[in-house]
């Protein structure tokens, strides 16, 4: 397994202080991986084996350790004195008013904690509370483009029309590269989309409607990088002759968004410098677990390299809305700091028509930020200060900083 740099040095500078890391990201994107070589960075650096405690607790081996004071217990005796351990625990969220055990450690003992989980609501509601600006989160996502061709060795040369449209269509799952054949990566992809909703969205959420739950996401996953509203989605369960509630819809989406198998860009009115609240689009947080869910299988590929792009600029840590002018919109505003990109994705600029398009969505924009134009082309398609970029180009560029 490779390691996972990007997220490592991030991480680092953290690894003496009292501020809780947490790791959040969907089921099976590496988070685990990562708390191990955060322990083998520290075992390297010095720190005593007897000083690092790590539980998984999703092994059965600690299964009697689900509740805080149960917790709390294991880990008071597991101390050899009272000078400084660290405590990794992977899957905390199974561990009953964990926030509770968190905070006693943090606030009486020398501790260095790292934690990881499967639901975004680990950092809301009562930990929020109780660590209040005393912890440090970090996203985790499933394999970049990049680091797809770290692990296989792969040089730009090596790679094919055949190895993009796999990333493209099946994902960047860690464990789908275990895999040879599209039928074991099918399987796999499927147990790990049926724990996720058995898991962290039933599960978590207490949903009765599972046939109304399955439905919805079912359309989430067969229309990825569309606009979506309230209404547009109420009518898509009328014409399947059903009803929901604008709140049971918004109840599903938060869950489906809390177990990170979508992720959602707001509307940023470019002329007006706001966000806006209205008319969202959603992104697959994988594409593979789209693939699975869309049954006769068509490919809509400028939706699937929208959400490529989507996926890689929130890796590199910017903040990516949908960019909407008075007579259009631009694909994202990712915004990082001070700094503005602007980025429109097209398949192929195959017409003269399409060109003017992608490109002629920068026209109303007055400001000197960045303006990129993404494709599969080869040849450079750049004009009038626009940028165009390769699309393997695009993601092999280093931008993490």
């Amino acid at each position: 397994m490779i390691k996972r740099e990007q997220y490592l040095k991030k991480i680092r500078p953290f690894y003496d202080s009292e501020l809780v890391k947490v790791l959040v990201g969907i089921r099976r994107c590496g988070k685990s991986v990562i708390l191990k070589q955060i322990m083998d960075e520290l075992l390297e650096s010095g720190v005593s084996e007897g000083r690092i405690i790590y539980l998984n607790f999703e092994d059965l081996e600690f299964s009697d350790l689900l509740s805080s004071k149960a917790l709390h217990q294991y880990i008071k005796n597991q101390r050899i004195d009272d000078k400084k351990h660290y405590l990794l625990f992977d899957e905390i969220q199974n561990v009953t008013e964990f926030e509770k055990a968190i905070n006693s450690f943090r606030a009486t003992w020398d501790v260095s904690i790292f934690m990881t989980g499967s639901n975004s609501n680990i950092l809301s509601g009562e930990l929020a509370t109780l660590l209040s600006g005393r912890y440090v989160s970090f996203k985790i996502y499933p394999f970049s483009f990049k680091e797809m061709c770290v692990l296989k060795q792969l040089n730009k040369d090596d790679i094919t029309e055949e190895i993009i449209l796999d990333f493209v269509t099946w994902g960047s799952m860690p464990q789908k590269y275990y895999f040879s054949k599209e039928e074991e990566v099918r399987i796999l992809l499927e147990d790990l989309f049926n724990t996720i909703v058995l898991k962290d969205i039933i599960g978590r959420s207490k949903i009765r409607e599972l046939h109304t739950l399955n439905r919805l996401i079912e359309y989430m996953m067969q229309n990825p990088s569309q606009t979506f509203s309230v209404t547009s989605i109420s009518k898509y369960f009328e014409s399947i002759n059903q009803k929901i509630s604008n709140d049971t819809l918004y109840n599903y989406l938060d869950a489906m968004l809390s177990a990170m198998l979508i992720s959602k860009a707001v509307r940023y009115d470019i002329r007006g410098k706001r966000i806006l609240t209205r008319l969202d689009k959603y992104y697959l947080m994988d594409n593979g677990l789209g693939r699975i869910k869309n049954s006769g299988f068509k490919i809509e590929i400028g939706a699937l390299l929208e959400n490529v792009v989507f996926n890689e600029l929130c890796i590199r840590g910017y903040s990516v809305y949908v960019g909407m002018l008075k007579h259009g919109e631009v694909d994202f505003v990712a915004v990082k700091g001070e700094k503005v990109e602007y980025y429109q994705v097209a398949y192929l600029l195959a017409t003269e028509e399409v060109i003017q398009r992608e490109f002629g969505a920068f026209r109303t924009i007055r400001d000197n930020f960045p303006k990129v134009v993404i494709s599969m082309d080869k040849y450079d398609f750049s004009r009038d200060g626009i940028i165009h970029k390769n699309l393997v180009d695009f993601l092999l560029e280093n931008d993490f900083n």
